[in-house]
């Protein structure tokens, strides 16, 4: 009951931000039940007049309720299943830019993090030059035997761990009464929604994870000629901290620099959409946030990418179903389209495949009809959404985040060219990947795996036979001469029948007294 209060107060302190920054604007009271109606309308009596959008107004909500309410309005706009479309294009916008903490206190937390002074870890330490919610970035610089060496140092914010635990307990709280009173809310799975959030925010205090998805990547695209990621300094990382390769490059939303130093900028936005379906599909593992100001170019020409915080992951089954899908969008073959949300499981199957396939009609061909820069990925991920509620869909959560990154992705490489076509640049890569894996070549490893899984499970036969005999022999003991039961069992089983007996007696007392009573005031 105190918790349910406390979240309840925060809450309430959160609606009246909202409130008076003019948020509400945004909710559509017809769709509100009438004494819902009447409470917005009231709310709406302190409503600060301003003369900005209602999503502007909500980005300096978020702003204001501090940095758990900026981390949730960015997951948001990976989520246009559960805030709309046009208010997850809104909430793109929403900067993650934070007043930073101060130098002493930076480098007293890289020093206890790293467990040395500061002075043993680096030649010198910069004021930040980048500060967010979660962490702030300093130009620093290490000790080399070829001179000194740039490195960026990432630092976690003193106290954010319980900062963001008290305010998801909260949104927990609140997702939990939605999912009660709402068959929406329990549709869209608002519930994981904040356990992804709590789990992604998790991961990315952790600056040693962060490392890792580094490292990982780093394997994966070794062998890539246009894309690389930051050194890691190992030696220099630690949960509160992270140290890497300094990364000095042309950022990608910098078109003037990029055309000064003779870059095909047609070139760059198709090697954009490429790498990044390439990462999703080959490797199953991608850059979740890759807005312009998380890239840039070398000047070798390559892709660098920082800011590893978010990312996702797709299973080989996800990555079979977005190849046949984004592959069926391309060939317009849309009953196969249809199938393969069938054979996931992602459509129930009491619906109709037939009916299913012409809405996905309904989605692609729009694509196909118009030139490349008129195609909506709005307009597209709208009628998406409407037909993931009309056939029952269960939000999947890491396909929404592979799409709405996959918009992001497009926007900006369509910044640099903006006459690209989204999908004839993802043909080949998707085309490869269809003909790799589930092609003849495909088809034979996928055989040569299922004889590898019978190979296990008949070596592991022999095994399962001689616990079952053992099993079997146990079975004949202990009941050769009847089941025999413990003294300590029988002795439970005695006190439970008089516990009974008891309650039985009491029981019929209470019983006889009724009906003396009855008798007596009948008479």
């Amino acid at each position: 009951m105190i918790a349910a209060l406390t979240h309840l107060v925060r809450l309430g302190r959160a609606g009246i931000v909202f409130a008076r920054e003019g948020v509400l604007a945004l909710v559509d009271p017809l769709r509100l039940p009438v004494p819902a109606r009447v409470a917005l309308a009231c709310a709406r009596l302190i409503e600060r007049p301003t003369g900005e959008r209602a999503a502007v107004r909500l980005a300096s909500a978020l702003t204001r309720l501090g940095p758990t309410y900026v981390k949730l309005g960015q997951f948001l706009a990976t989520r246009p299943d559960v805030v709309g479309v046009a208010l997850s294009r809104d909430l793109e916008s929403l900067q993650d830019k934070m007043t930073p903490f101060g130098q002493a206190e930076a480098e007293a937390m890289v020093s206890a993090a790293l467990g040395k002074p500061l002075s043993e870890l680096f030649t010198r330490f910069g004021p930040p030059v980048a500060a967010a919610s979660i962490a702030q970035v300093h130009r620093a610089e290490t000790a080399a035997a070829d001179g000194p060496r740039a490195v960026a140092v990432k630092v976690l914010r003193p106290d954010i761990g319980r900062r963001f635990r008290v305010d998801l307990d909260a949104f927990t709280f609140a997702a939990r009464q939605a999912e009660h009173w709402s068959r929406e809310a329990r549709r869209l799975r608002v519930v994981d929604v904040v356990d992804t959030l709590a789990r992604s925010v998790a991961i990315e205090m952790d600056f040693r994870l962060e490392a890792a998805a580094i490292s990982e990547m780093a394997d994966n695209t070794k062998d890539d000629p246009d894309f690389r990621v930051p050194a890691i300094d190992w030696e220099r990382t630690a949960k509160e901290a992270l140290t890497l390769e300094w990364i000095d490059a042309t950022p990608l939303s910098d078109r003037a620099r990029l055309e000064a130093k003779g870059f095909d900028l047609k070139a760059l936005a198709r090697g954009l959409m490429q790498t990044f379906l390439r990462h999703a599909l080959r490797d199953g593992f991608f850059h979740a946030d890759m807005h312009p100001g998380n890239l840039f170019i070398d000047d070798s020409g390559r892709l660098v990418a920082v800011d590893f915080g978010i990312m996702g992951r797709l299973g080989a089954a996800e990555r079979r179903f977005l190849a046949e899908i984004l592959y069926g969008f391309i060939t317009r073959d849309y009953r196969r389209t249809a199938e393969v949300h069938f054979e996931a499981g992602y459509v129930p199957p009491h619906h109709s495949v037939e009916s299913f396939a012409q809405a996905i009609r309904a989605i692609g061909e729009p694509i196909h009809s118009r030139t490349a820069a008129e195609i909506s990925m709005a307009k597209l991920l709208t009628l998406l959404f409407e037909v993931t509620g009309l056939f029952d869909m269960r939000t999947r959560p890491e396909l929404l985040l592979l799409q709405k990154t996959m918009v992001v992705v497009e926007g900006v490489a369509r910044s640099l060219d903006p006459a690209l076509d989204m999908w004839a640049t993802a043909d080949p890569v998707v085309r490869e990947w269809v003909e790799r894996h589930l092609g003849p070549a495909g088809r034979i490893e996928d055989a040569a795996g299922g004889a590898a899984e019978v190979g296990r499970f008949l070596g592991g036969v022999p095994g399962l036979l001689s616990r079952g005999a053992r099993i079997a022999d146990q079975i004949d003991a202990a009941t050769r001469d009847g089941l025999v039961l413990a003294p300590e069992t029988v002795a439970a089983i005695g006190a439970a029948e008089a516990r009974r007996n008891r309650w039985t007696a009491a029981a019929l007392w209470v019983i006889a007294g009724l009906l003396a009573w009855v008798v007596v005031w009948g008479l």
